[in-house]
């Protein structure tokens, strides 16, 4: 992990696209980001972005299983045409 300093008004990019900037910080914890990256490039909480790999992770599993079920019902079907 990277650790950087930056007082308000400072920025840091992440590869050519993405610049942040420090824009406030209150009561010395809370600290506000402005974030510029391209409308392709999803920026999500750390909560929010845990939620969508859980729910993704969760319809894989989903597709797996049907994917599983429509080649069991294809065998099935090809071993009667036998």
């Amino acid at each position: 992990m990277m650790v950087l300093k930056r007082k308000i008004g400072q920025s840091f990019h992440l590869g050519e696209d993405i610049k942040v900037t420090v824009l406030d910080v209150r009561h010395g914890r809370h600290v506000r980001f402005g974030i510029e990256a391209p409308a392709e490039v999803p920026v999500h909480r750390m909560e929010i972005y845990e939620l969508i790999q859980r729910e993704n992770r969760a319809a894989g599993g989903a597709m797996d299983w049907f994917a599983r079920l429509n080649d069991a019902e294809g065998n099935a079907e090809e071993r009667h045409d036998d």
